[in-house]
């Protein structure tokens, strides 16, 4: 992306009749021209300019002019005559648009390809963005006869356990984990290592533990992952239809 930022002018070179940028592209066999609307732009081209950033997801933006502009080179720049640019023949979603398989297939390579360049930084801004996520869509469906917190430690016998999320009925709780790794680390590991003693603590104070695992980096664990399915009351997966399971064990159990 910053490559092709600094270099969009000389990429990009033909212009339409009211002097812009323009791509020309192929779809479905016949031959289409795009009209670019904010690029090029003087400032640096990066996922915080596009809002997609660890910061920048966590808020609903506008589909502007520039996100306009580059979905379309994504789509459809492996197309163009300048596909020998900047890496944009990987740029060929637009191609595979209805085909179900080879979509499926598209974007497992490309998550996977993301999975491993994602830096430390990132994926915890991610792995932050996760927890609030889940934080939000809980208070929603639960309603206001559950407390729920974040980052919140629970006093036990002696000690005391600290969880992601928290949540509260009357003198029940219930603890939840969450690990969101877009990359193999030791996180995965730390947990694992963690739970059968959390969970042996927690049910001594009749309090139950849950934990939300995706990304490609834990399933790359499965030792680790396997481990902590074994010592949880329940463990569900990144998506609405598993918090809808994981809201059914709260209100089953508090």
């Amino acid at each position: 992306m910053k490559r092709l930022g600094e270099s969009f002018t000389t990429i990009f070179t033909k212009r339409d009749k009211t002097n812009k940028l323009v791509m020309d592209y192929v779809w479905k066999g016949k031959n289409h021209q795009y009209v670019f609307e904010s690029m090029p732009i003087q400032s640096k081209l990066d996922n915080k300019k596009l809002n997609i950033d660890g910061k920048g997801l966590q808020f609903e933006e506008p589909f502007d002019g520039l996100k306009r502009d580059i979905t379309m080179i994504l789509l459809y720049a492996s197309t163009s005559d300048v596909s020998h640019c900047a890496a944009l023949d990987l740029c060929t979603l637009g191609s595979i648009l209805g085909d179900k398989v080879a979509l499926e297939h598209h974007i497992k390579q490309k998550y996977i390809l993301v999975s491993r360049i994602t830096g430390g930084a990132n994926a915890n801004s991610l792995g932050q963005l996760a927890q609030s996520y889940i934080l939000k869509y809980l208070k929603e469906k639960l309603g206001t006869e559950f407390y729920i917190s974040s980052n919140e430690r629970i006093p036990l016998q002696d000690t005391e356990i600290s969880f992601d999320i928290v949540v509260t009925k009357a003198d029940k709780k219930v603890g939840i984990e969450i690990s969101f790794q877009v990359t193999t680390n030791s996180t995965i590991e730390r947990k694992a290592a963690q739970a059968s003693e959390r969970q042996a603590l927690m049910t001594k104070a009749s309090y139950k533990t849950a934990y939300v695992i995706d990304g490609a980096g834990n399933f790359e664990r499965f030792a680790a992952i396997s481990k902590i399915c074994q010592h949880s009351d329940c463990t569900v997966a990144f998506s609405d239809s598993e918090f809808n399971i994981l809201v059914d064990f709260l209100r089953e159990n508090l």
